[in-house]
């Protein structure tokens, strides 16, 4: 079975189909590009598969749990996490406590016991577990630092730390590259290349940066005014003529 399914989903916006009948899969381990011209419903597919849009028709299925009708918070604790086009960290916060905080999806007390600090070993682990991660994604050297402070790269790569503290099976991307030079982007391949490889995670990517989604993916799905036009293998996708087209008739995607 696979991690995640996705079947005939479909989003009405009024008379405006965003997502049309698109039917997709994701296995454990893979990392799945999502590509498509501007306007083409990539983010609103995130949407629905995160809960923030409720689907018209159709169904999303998460390691053998429908999503329909779930809340966002409760897709994420059900192991779907996701970052954003324009970087949402926490401002007032620090590198850490941005990590921390996200760990907090997955604490087990209550008020009572935080108000009688009953979970004081709880909290002692999460920030341990912080640590680890921050020291694995090569961000323990500015944990103290605001995150806003941050080089745009490393807000990044701090954003992707954040949606792992919350121990995602299933990471969606959308867009990390948005905004990067050449250097920031290369950086950004490796570093997801080493989320996927460190941490066994099934990664699903939105890119407009052809090079970076033809080198990281194992399979890329493309849609185009909502609908699915093609999928397969990097080197499938680029010579699909379906695909060509899509992108203003040129004769090799790049």
């Amino acid at each position: 079975m696979a991690l995640l399914e996705v079947k005939n989903l479909t989003k009405n916006f009024g008379g405006l189909t965003a997502v049309g009948d698109v039917s997709m899969e994701l296995n454990e381990g893979e990392l799945v590009g999502l590509i498509g011209p501007n306007g083409a419903g990539k983010t609103t597919l995130f949407n629905l598969l995160t809960g923030v849009y409720e689907p018209s028709e159709g169904t999303v299925i998460l390691d053998g749990t429908v999503l329909n009708g779930k809340a966002p918070y409760k897709i994420a604790s059900l192991g779907l996490s996701r970052t954003f086009q324009n970087i949402r960290l926490f401002k007032g916060m620090t590198v850490f406590d941005n990590v921390l905080t996200a760990k907090h999806l997955r604490r087990t007390s209550n008020i009572f016991s935080a108000a009688f600090q009953l979970n004081h070993k709880e909290e002692a682990k999460m920030r341990e577990e912080t640590e680890n991660l921050l020291r694995l994604i090569g961000l323990w050297d500015v944990k103290d630092e605001m995150s806003t402070n941050l080089p745009y790269g490393k807000q990044r790569h701090l954003e992707i730390a954040r949606a792992l503290a919350t121990e995602p099976k299933l990471l969606l991307l959308d867009e990390p590259a948005a905004g990067m030079n050449p250097q920031e982007t290369e950086e950004l391949t490796a570093f997801i290349r080493r989320v996927r490889d460190e941490f066994g995670m099934t990664i699903f990517l939105i890119e407009h940066h052809m090079n970076l989604v033809m080198d990281i993916s194992d399979r890329i799905y493309v849609i185009d005014f909502g609908h699915m036009i093609s999928s397969g293998t990097p080197a499938e996708v680029q010579s699909d003529q379906k695909v060509i087209d899509a992108y203003l008739g040129v004769s090799k995607v790049d």
